[in-house]
């Protein structure tokens, strides 16, 4: 199953790829050359429609945890101090998603959002310290009775161009359900309470919707 952001991508990939694909079969006379040029519009095809798959997840609900909000690998858990929203300390889990990764946004919690907002920027590689407030972004805010208000805010990386932000102030989250998408190449940041027990370690690989990140003692 494709993400809905990939479709027109997909479908104009395939109608270019496969009209070169007929050019070349058709007036490409070195029969090897050919059969390598086929190849590659081939591998290219599925290296594009393997980053917009959006596997169905199924997430056990649970308000006292909050859960990966994308695939990837954690690379950042620290405590710092969160300059936008909450201007004060936060213990900070970020996610790096290679090309590779499913790049589907979920909710990491369930509950109101209380803040939703997109940031034009930089494409810094998405590993970079300063990427966090100086690249393309957007900050959501999400709060729940149980577990309290969390930050997760998605940043584009060096190849990144687009994020989609599906996420509404008022709204209500569902835990594990689609927030948004970040084209190709990126991060996520969450921002914690202090009191939160870290559940994951520096290069562990996480599933969105699935992995625990964190849960209040």
């Amino acid at each position: 199953m494709f993400h809905k952001e990939g479709h027109k991508i997909l479908i104009i990939s395939f109608i270019l790829l496969l009209g070169l694909s007929l050019l070349t079969d058709q007036f490409m006379e070195i029969k090897w050359l050919r059969i390598i040029l086929l190849i590659t519009f081939l591998v290219l095809f599925i290296l594009i429609a393997q980053f917009f798959r959006n596997p169905k997840r199924q997430t056990i609900l649970n308000d006292n945890q909050v859960l990966a909000p994308v695939d990837g690998k954690v690379v950042v858990i620290e405590e710092v101090i969160e300059k936008e929203y909450f201007k004060d300390k936060r213990l900070q889990v970020s996610i790096f998603m290679s090309p590779i990764n499913v790049h589907v946004t979920r909710y990491p919690i369930s509950g109101k959002i209380l803040f939703s907002k997109y940031h034009p920027g930089k494409y810094l590689v998405a590993w970079h310290p300063k990427s966090s407030e100086e690249n393309e972004r957007t900050t959501v805010v999400i709060e729940n009775k149980v577990y309290g208000q969390v930050v997760y805010r998605q940043i584009a990386g060096a190849m990144a161009r687009r994020i989609v932000n599906y996420a509404k102030e008022d709204d209500l989250a569902v835990q594990g359900v689609d927030a948004g998408f970040i084209k190709f190449g990126s991060r996520v940041d969450l921002f914690l309470p202090l009191d939160t027990k870290i559940k994951v370690s520096l290069n562990q690989k996480v599933k969105g919707g699935i992995n625990v990140v964190a849960e209040k003692p």
